[in-house]
């Protein structure tokens, strides 16, 4: 699942509004609009902020050297 609908559904299901999540988080309101529209340059480091209220983190995980190779010819 991409960061941004991951992060939407969890805000959504917790019933909480972005300003509400921002705060929580501790991060500004523009940086979650900047997740949940798909932002592909984010500090990790709030990001990680965000995620944590959610019970989750941003962590290395091994590529699909094949997986990546045919989405790269594509």
């Amino acid at each position: 699942m991409e960061l941004s609908l991951f992060i939407k559904e969890k805000r959504k299901l917790t019933n909480l509004t972005q300003q509400e999540l921002a705060e929580k988080a501790g991060v500004g309101l523009r940086f979650i609009r900047e997740i949940e529209q798909g932002k592909t340059t984010l500090r990790l480091d709030k990001v990680n902020q965000v995620l944590r209220l959610f019970g989750h983190e941003m962590a290395p995980s091994e590529i699909n050297r094949e997986k990546l190779l045919n989405h790269e010819a594509s």
